[in-house]
């Protein structure tokens, strides 16, 4: 588990599955990666099958830009997949270009200030520069 400090201030929690913690006072909302979180807590979960890519990008680009807004706001968001790598890495890249870090910078940024095994296929940094351009096109 890992408080991630993106270049305009704003802060999530990476997590893996097994950091799981049902009762979190300071865990405001969650935004889950794999299904078996069974969050109890206010949470999305985005259907995204390990080290592949969501089944719905559109979808889950709303939803990644949806948590980052929140945690942007001030609550404590929690993101997280089974192995916090991955999944977690992607969707933590996608949120650092939204806090202003160039897309093509995103991945090595996470690597630097979270995990280096972090984004762990070329079909999962080649989604970032796709989340990229959409949140462009949108936002």
């Amino acid at each position: 588990m890992a408080i991630v400090v993106f270049p305009d201030g704003t802060r999530v929690r990476a997590s893996s599955i097994v950091e799981r913690r049902v009762r979190d006072p300071e865990r405001t909302f969650g935004l889950y990666l794999d299904e078996r979180w069974q969050p109890t807590w206010p949470a999305t979960i985005v259907d995204w099958e390990d080290f592949g890519l969501p089944r719905n990008p559109e979808i889950a680009a709303q939803q990644i830009v949806d948590a980052f807004g929140r945690a942007r706001a001030g609550e404590l968001v929690e993101v997280g997949c089974l192995g916090g790598r991955g999944r977690t890495g992607t969707v933590l890249a996608c949120m650092a270009f939204l806090a202003g870090v160039p897309h093509a910078k995103a991945v090595a940024w996470v690597r630097a200030s979270y995990r280096p095994e972090a984004v762990e296929t070329a079909d999962q940094e080649r989604w970032v520069r796709w989340f990229a351009d959409w949140a462009d096109a949108r936002l």
